[in-house]
């Protein structure tokens, strides 16, 4: 458990881009540096954290833990890689966050996100020639990458996802491969996402907003509505929370949790601290384990079932078409948000060049890169 969670926590700080920047953190991590997961059962784990509403990246990172050391591996992956953000999005929250806008913090966090464009280039690279071997594969890496560039909404990314699984069927099933032995589904983790989900619709209108009954249920439905990732939860939040805190406050949240490490969702944990009536702490973290669960608790219900399933035939399609069309999600996030909000100049270009030879040529820890980029960053840019 502890090397789970250190693993993750070490990740949770360095792990900045965004879902698509982490999921090529997580393939660097698991798949490349310590074989906790190969590279079938990782596309496998990719496919349905995509499927399911919730945190994408923290998904897929839960079930890397839950594969590892089952329920308390999981768990301590979602705690080492959440906790750096929820703790840096509750200081900001709780003080007058003096390091938003000095030049040099800037720089570091711009010299970060270079980086994440080494690392989703590298992963785009890696995933490209595991998953679309074939030319279906292909095309449907293509097709879902102009589709997502020209129509960036939460909506269409499901569409294609949708689409790329009955393509898969139709193009990508294998012949003659034996179905694997097949899970019940949890039912009781699926009972008990539904209660919440039930309880949670009725507590945003029984409660005052800024309780913590309130921020649970606002959270946990939140949690349960969104596919895409972070920067979808925007506007379910903005919703609720719009009344309880002024415009510029509630953007402040949202572009920190834009510029630090780990998952986006921690903006829950600003939400939380901020709008609480009662004690900030508690506020915060009520929030922060609401957002998350509803994510968890399916993936605890349908991953048994996922794994069985994804070995038979049809399935198997299936999941190539979605792991393809994943390589295009990933190509189109490397240009949106993530190329065009860090590469601004040719001495940026020239810093990605040179962290891309760094990583695929002299093979440099990613902890030396990390630290490296921030450097740099924080010094010349």
């Amino acid at each position: 458990m502890w090397q789970i969670f250190v693993r993750f926590f070490m990740l949770g700080l360095t792990s900045f881009g965004g879902p698509a920047a982490h999921i090529g953190y997580f393939r660097h991590t698991f798949v490349n540096e310590l074989n906790w997961v190969d590279e079938k059962r990782f596309g496998a784990l990719v496919a349905l954290s995509q499927f399911l509403p919730g945190p994408g990246s923290s998904q897929l990172g839960f079930a890397i833990g839950l594969t590892r050391g089952g329920l308390g591996g999981a768990l301590a992956a979602f705690i080492g890689f959440t906790l750096p953000s929820a703790m840096l999005m509750y200081l900001l929250a709780v003080t007058s966050a003096n390091l938003l806008g000095q030049s040099w913090f800037d720089g570091l966090i711009h010299g970060l996100k270079l980086l994440a464009v080494v690392v989703v280039m590298d992963a785009c690279l890696g995933m490209f020639r595991q998953f679309c071997q074939h030319r279906a594969a292909r095309l449907i890496m293509a097709a879902s990458t102009i589709a997502l560039l020209l129509f960036g909404l939460s909506w269409v990314q499901f569409v294609v996802l949708a689409l790329a699984a009955v393509v898969g069927v139709i193009c990508l099933s294998p012949a003659g491969e034996a179905g694997g032995k097949l899970a019940g589904i949890g039912w009781g983790w699926l009972l008990a996402f539904t209660l919440f989900l039930v309880g949670a619709f009725y507590g945003v209108e029984a409660f005052s907003g800024g309780s913590e009954a309130w921020l649970a249920a606002v959270n946990f439905q939140a949690g349960s509505l969104v596919f895409g990732g972070g920067h979808v939860v925007l506007p379910l939040l903005e919703g609720h929370f719009g009344e309880l805190m002024s415009p510029d406050r509630f953007l402040t949240g949202y572009a920190a949790a834009q510029a630090i490490p780990g998952p986006m969702f921690t903006l829950s944990t600003f939400l939380g601290a901020d709008a609480a009536t009662g004690d900030a702490v508690l506020g915060a973290v009520i929030a922060t384990l609401a957002i998350f669960l509803p994510g968890f608790l399916l993936l605890l219900a349908f991953l048994p079932a996922w794994e069985g399933l994804s070995q038979r035939p049809r399935v198997a399609g299936a999941v190539a078409g979605v792991n393809a069309a994943v390589v295009g999600l990933l190509l189109s996030a490397l240009y949106q948000p993530i190329w065009l909000s860090a590469v601004v100049g040719p001495m940026d270009m020239a810093l990605v060049v040179a962290g891309f030879a760094a990583l695929k040529v002299l093979r440099l820890p990613i902890l030396v890169l990390v630290a490296g980029f921030a450097l740099i960053g924080g010094v010349l840019l």
